[in-house]
């Protein structure tokens, strides 16, 4: 039987859809295809599709953006392969003016739209229907992030107290390949317990943005008692909701299940370095996502 050609590899890409107060999305026009779409692009080796959507719009559009909701993946043919684009929800941090923005070669122009205008100016009917996606969840919420340790020596081969069992070099490196990803949803809060495997974990994040760990003994494995655990989980759902400061919180995994009903959502049985975004508004979880960072 004769071999099948191979096919060639998918393209993998991400974008946001960002939108600031009141109807305005942003839009960009591609002058070599004289189209107009959402801010996207490829992500390079190794990279996070979180971290890609945050680089590739202020690429694009000159502006630092926080992840909200994700939205529908696209996908669809594109020169021969096929192309697959990660999309979140998006808002501006900071200054979100771009009148200033300086075309070239790829971008020539950048503009706040209404979203109705917005609808009819869109080349494509993929992205006016996930325009429609976006618009739905366009009310700003904040990413609650839920984090199990990187992985850590093991119980059998470590023979101190079990609180002060470290990263192994692999848990590390999952430890620094966080930051970026982390960073994307303006974490700004970081709660933690304080055995090491779980401290470990959260440094590379706190020691590049400058911020203190929250240690607290409900979120341990030795001492954690689910009431009480319920109790401190429920208190920086509701801050980290109410100051709409993201915030990560990292534990472990005989501790996780009690987190996770004190959220009321389901257990998605984290594997180390693993996290569950939540996406919170008004007291409601709007949306969750999980994310692994290998």
């Amino acid at each position: 039987m004769a071999s099948q050609p191979r096919r060639a590899a998918d393209v993998v890409a991400a974008g946001a859809v960002v939108f600031r107060p009141g109807r305005e999305v942003l839009l960009v026009h591609r002058q070599k295809y004289d189209d107009w779409s959402f801010p996207k692009g490829k992500l390079d080796p190794r990279e996070h599709p979180t971290t890609a959507a945050v680089r590739e719009v202020a690429e694009e559009t000159g502006l630092h953006v926080r992840l909200g909701p994700p939205l529908a993946t696209m996908r669809y043919p594109n020169n021969g392969r096929m192309k697959t684009v990660h999309y979140w929800q998006g808002r501006a941090v900071g200054d979100d003016d771009v009148s200033a923005y300086e075309p070239n070669d790829e971008i020539d122009r950048v503009a706040w739209v209404d979203r109705d205008e917005a609808a009819g100016l869109l080349t494509y009917t993929r992205d006016q229907a996930l325009l429609e996606d976006a618009v739905r969840l366009r009310k700003p919420t904040t990413a609650l992030v839920v984090l199990r340790h990187a992985h850590a020596r093991s119980r059998k081969a470590w023979r101190g107290d079990d609180r002060l069992r470290p990263l192994l070099t692999g848990g590390r490196d999952e430890a620094f390949r966080l930051v970026p990803v982390l960073a994307a949803y303006d974490v700004g809060r970081v709660v933690s317990s304080g055995s090491t495997r779980c401290l470990e974990t959260v440094a590379p994040y706190v020691e590049t943005v400058g911020l203190d760990v929250e240690r607290r003994k409900e979120l341990a494995e030795e001492c954690s008692d689910p009431e009480r655990t319920t109790r401190v989980v429920r208190e920086v759902a509701a801050e980290c909701d109410s100051t709409r400061r993201g915030t990560l919180l990292c534990s472990h995994r005989p501790v996780l299940p009690t987190v996770f009903a004190a959220l009321g959502v389901p257990d998605p049985k984290l594997e180390p370095g693993e996290m569950l975004v939540v996406h919170l508004r008004k007291g409601r979880v709007v949306a969750t996502e999980k994310h692994l960072v290998g």
